[in-house]
């Protein structure tokens, strides 16, 4: 896999459970530059804490690479915005289309089928975290 394929940040470990690493990732200049910030999580805030998959034995204090494949960072901006904005446009559409019904109604509607969407989504959100996984490294 080449690395433009991967999203890196650093961080530093707090706390391990088994596999699973909590890392505090911590916004530097370096975020301006690049080319996915606008989908990354890190360059919204001053301080983020994820959990990782250690690929190697840590200790809390631990100076790691935080990585994650780009594509499956796009793919959950997908999920989190695209998808959410197509329900509600295709609502709003069919119902406009299909009813009398007043536009304060409709917009209630299109506004309730997104927390379905968000309801249906987090029930699956074991498997999307398994797929959706950010892994950790020594630097």
């Amino acid at each position: 896999m080449r690395m433009s394929e991967q999203i890196h940040h650093k961080g530093v470990v707090m706390t391990i459970e088994g596999t699973t690493a909590r890392v505090s990732i911590t916004q530097a200049s370096a975020c301006q530059a690049c080319k996915a910030k606008s989908m990354c999580m890190a360059s919204e805030s001053k301080e983020k804490v994820i959990d990782a998959v250690a690929l190697e034995p840590l200790q809390p204090g631990d100076l790691v690479e935080v990585s994650v494949r780009e594509r499956l960072a796009w793919r959950a901006v997908l999920l989190g915005y695209g998808a959410p904005f197509l329900v509600m446009m295709i609502v709003i559409a069919g119902l406009n289309y299909l009813t009398e019904w007043d536009e304060a109604i409709i917009g209630t509607v299109s506004l309730v089928s997104i927390a379905v969407y968000y309801l249906i989504l987090s029930m699956f959100s074991k498997k999307l975290q398994k797929e959706f996984s950010f892994t950790a490294r020594k630097i």
